[in-house]
């Protein structure tokens, strides 16, 4: 059940350490808003019974977005806020990175063609390229994660895992804690009984997760692949990125 890791960081790591030293890095109220509003239409406005919902708000909450900004992204997603002047839609874009490392774009936007040409210049700026849509997602496959972030007992988290019906976790040492992996129908499911035995729980999200992954220790390479991920990740219609590699904790540092 348990993988300790050792030596190279996956980007949804590099992601966490980056925004805890520069907070100004995080998500925009307008990608807050957005995914609020797209988790109250697909699963309906009540935190309680809808998990992406209560996750949405969460991060909009650590982001101060303020409690109107979140009712109002409620009411629309309900349909029942006056004005619905954006119809979002769900999108999924592909492409490869310096070295020809998947990328996987969780988007959403109304206004496809702005989207598509803001994420072709991301691309080509940063010595990568937009692809055509399947020729990364197989690479993938969708999971639950919890990540867990404090002081985490080994023997008691195998236990949770175990009746929380966890595939797999990781080890972190960077914030210290773990991260817990489930199909995404037990999501919920283990995120409650995480949070029910009193463990750290920071967050609960859907991700993509690599299959296999390529490990980066050209600080070249690595300094690209993380200034478009970062480039990427800054565009207002962009919900989530996600990537193939690991960079060596060495290389890291210079970064």
């Amino acid at each position: 059940m348990g993988l300790k890791m050792a030596g190279h960081s996956k980007w949804a790591n590099i992601k966490h350490q980056k925004a805890r030293m520069d907070a100004k890095k995080g998500k925009t109220f307008t990608q807050l808003s957005r995914a609020i509003i797209v988790a109250a239409r697909n699963g309906g406005p009540d935190p309680e019974t809808n998990l992406p919902l209560r996750t949405a708000i969460d991060k909009a909450k650590a982001a101060s977005l303020p409690n109107e900004n979140i009712e109002r992204a409620i009411a629309k997603g309900a349909g029942t806020y006056e004005t619905d002047e954006e119809q979002l839609e769900e999108m999924r874009y592909e492409g490869y990175g310096p070295g020809g490392i998947a990328i996987l774009i969780e988007a959403l936007t109304d206004n496809r063609n702005r989207t598509a040409a803001d994420l072709r210049t991301a691309f080509s700026k940063n010595g990568g390229n937009l692809g055509e849509t399947g020729c990364v997602s197989w690479m993938f496959e969708q999971k639950g994660v919890v990540r867990l972030e404090g002081e985490v007992d080994e023997e008691a988290l195998l236990e949770a895992s175990v009746e929380g019906e966890a595939d797999t976790y990781e080890w972190m040492d960077d914030p210290q804690g773990a991260e817990v992996f489930t199909d995404i129908d037990h999501l919920d499911h283990l995120n409650r009984t995480l949070r029910e035995q009193g463990f750290p729980v920071k967050e609960a999200e859907l991700r993509w997760i690599a299959h296999n992954y390529i490990q980066v220790d050209d600080p070249e390479q690595a300094r690209s692949l993380l200034k478009l991920m970062e480039t990427l990740e800054q565009l207002d219609d962009v919900q989530n990125v996600t990537a193939n590699f690991e960079i060596a904790n060495d290389v890291l540092v210079r970064n």
